[in-house]
């Protein structure tokens, strides 16, 4: 399978089923067999799924991408050892990051269900304007794409994870702040957000905000 195929859930949803890292495998860049040059979109897909990792707790140096070809299999199997190595060294997933389980998969579900926000968001504000790997790393790490990442997925992704905690029973505030990591006034922000767009009620008499 070409890599340009790999998705973002791909690596969350292998994440989410306890697997405790995710190695990807393509062609050597600027030597794709085709005009659509997947493997630079697999780059993409794996800088900015890091991202997602590293603000959601988990240890980003668990998903590793690397190029080669078919007669590179002296190189495979040092790469292979060497992530197998360093996985084993980081310890289960989860585990290892200090997160309780229970978290994590609900910090990964509420990833998951906004893959396909971040599919557009990936179309519209994320192409990277040349094909190099420098310019790949340099540009998911620009000021420009933080920027993003900060105003969009970090919203996104919080709001996930609060409609995931009221799907269970109405919340107040201060208890879905204490169980996502968020202070009281940022809780407040998304729910005012959601409220208005008819995602989730106030009820007065409990003090506590459920699913619309």
């Amino acid at each position: 399978m070409c890599t340009g195929r790999i998705d973002l859930s791909f690596v969350l949803r292998a994440l989410s089923k306890g697997m405790d890292g995710v190695f990807i495998i393509g062609c050597k860049l600027g030597e794709c067999n085709y005009t659509t040059h997947g493997n630079f979109h697999a780059l993409g897909m794996a800088l900015l799924c890091k991202k997602i990792m590293a603000h959601i707790g988990i240890d980003p140096e668990r998903l590793s991408v690397e190029y080669m070809s078919s007669g590179d299999g002296i190189r495979f199997a040092e790469v292979m050892n060497e992530f197998g190595s360093k996985i084993r060294h980081s310890g289960p997933l989860g585990t290892g990051e200090g997160i309780e389980k229970g978290l994590l998969a609900q910090k990964l579900e509420a990833a998951l269900a906004i893959t396909p926000f971040i599919r557009l968001l990936e179309r519209e504000r994320l192409r990277v304007p040349l094909r190099t790997p420098e310019e790949y790393y340099k540009f998911f790490a620009s000021a420009d794409v933080n920027k993003i990442f900060k105003e969009f997925i970090v919203d996104k992704l919080a709001i996930s994870q609060i409609m995931l905690l009221l799907r269970e029973k109405p919340l107040p505030t201060a208890e879905i702040a204490r169980r996502i990591g968020l202070s009281s006034s940022e809780v407040s922000r998304y729910m005012n957000s959601s409220s208005r767009q008819g995602l989730v009620s106030y009820d007065e008499g409990q003090k506590s905000y459920a699913l619309a």
